[in-house]
């Protein structure tokens, strides 16, 4: 089955930087659109950025852009988030997720980042 396990999250000051990964199995990985997503405490899910299969198309909320970088390693079955110039409202819960179709339909647990003002 698919599984996504993401890392890299932990507490950061404001304006410093964190890397997060998403490790897949379980998929044709280089078959697959990869998103991220956050969830801050009472919050909906927000759109981060995503993908394409092949790296060749990346798409960023605005509030990001600049900021954070999504990049991917087909080779190792990894997609990644550079994220620097934290801001406090940049904490939340981090998830990564497969695009199959039109929908994002398989999830990682999470990855939490803190960001301290």
């Amino acid at each position: 089955q698919v599984q996504l396990v993401e890392s890299g999250g932990g507490l950061v000051q404001a304006g410093g930087s964190l890397r997060l990964s998403c490790a897949a199995s379980g998929l044709t990985f280089s078959s697959y659109t990869m998103g991220w997503f956050r969830q801050a405490p009472g919050k909906e899910r927000e759109f981060v950025g995503a993908i394409n299969w092949s790296g060749g198309s990346i798409y960023y909320t605005d509030s990001v852009k600049g900021r954070f970088t999504i990049s991917r390693d087909n080779v190792k079955n990894t997609v990644s988030l550079q994220m620097n110039s934290l801001k406090p409202e940049d904490a939340a819960v981090y998830y990564c997720a497969v695009r199959v179709g039109t929908t994002y339909d398989f999830w990682g647990r999470g990855t939490k980042v803190t960001v301290s003002a």
